[in-house]
């Protein structure tokens, strides 16, 4: 059976990273993700390559609309300890406001990848989390550099300890679905590192 000819790509890509997230990695197979996706296996592997590259796809899809997205802008010359309070308070909207309470993708994955049969995938979830360990430490130094945090504090300490944040955000909205039960938890968090700001 070929593609459907009103098959798109990008959208479909979509609805793959919307299952995967629902479902999990290994639930979402190429027979179960072609059948969702109303295409033959055969066209399942000409539009993405195995299922590792959907995958790898679906995530890029999942991390350029993310609620810590705007991490990654070069916040020079604005308050980073503002960035850092606005993208915790982003993401306990968002994730408050998933009805079917399904956390964060690339956490899911990696509490189901890291360490299993899928060493490659697994390893690449690490990286991620530990570039955005790296990412919040880079935006610490800009902090200090800006005069908004004192130039002694143990920003290595610090960044890991809002990398546990934004993951146990993401982790404990599976549980706790009230977005002002999960500002408070991050929002006491931040105040303790004395990196919260209205």
């Amino acid at each position: 059976m070929a593609r459907p000819s009103k098959f798109d790509r990008d959208e479909a890509v979509k609805a793959a990273m919307q299952e995967i997230w629902r479902s999990g990695y290994e639930a979402s197979s190429v027979k179960a993700m072609s059948e969702k996706l109303g295409i033959a296996r055969s066209s399942y592997y000409n539009a993405f390559g195995t299922r590792e590259d959907l995958f790898r796809k679906a995530l890029a899809v999942y991390v350029e609309a993310s609620p810590d997205r705007k991490l990654r802008e070069n916040p020079a010359g604005r308050s980073v300890r503002r960035l850092i309070t606005s993208t915790f308070r982003n993401a306990c909207a968002a994730r408050a406001a998933d009805p079917e309470g399904r956390g964060c993708l690339a956490v899911n994955s990696l509490c189901e990848l890291a360490g299993g049969s899928r060493r490659e995938l697994g390893e690449m979830l690490i990286g991620a989390v530990l570039a955005s360990a790296a990412r919040f430490e880079t935006l610490l130094d800009m902090a200090v550099v800006q005069g908004e945090i004192d130039a002694e504090a143990d920003l290595h300490g610090k960044a890991l300890a809002l990398q546990a944040l934004l993951m146990g955000i993401n982790t404990l909205s599976k549980a706790v679905r009230d977005e002002k039960e999960l500002w408070l938890a991050a929002r006491t968090a931040l105040q303790s590192l004395d990196l919260y700001e209205i």
